[in-house]
């Protein structure tokens, strides 16, 4: 007989939330690696374009967790 167990909804999301923020953290140390001159050579327009993409996508991740919940139709 298997042991399944039942989460709530707050404990997958707390227990998701933190290991993909984590992830996340790790890639931008691992990206912050690059910053090496000794090892990397980079533009300071390169630089701009990487954190321009990185702040664009994390203004959609903030829109998503910002914007209502459910679209209702109404008739005006």
């Amino acid at each position: 007989m298997s042991k399944t167990k039942f989460y709530t909804k707050r404990d997958r999301f707390k227990n998701l939330a933190e290991k993909r923020t984590n992830e996340v953290l790790y890639k931008l140390k691992v990206l912050s690696n690059c910053a090496n001159r000794q090892l990397y050579e980079y533009t300071d327009d390169e630089i701009k374009s990487i954190f321009k993409a990185i702040e664009a996508y994390l203004e959609e991740v903030k829109d998503k967790f910002n914007s209502p919940k459910e679209k209702v139709f109404k008739l005006k």
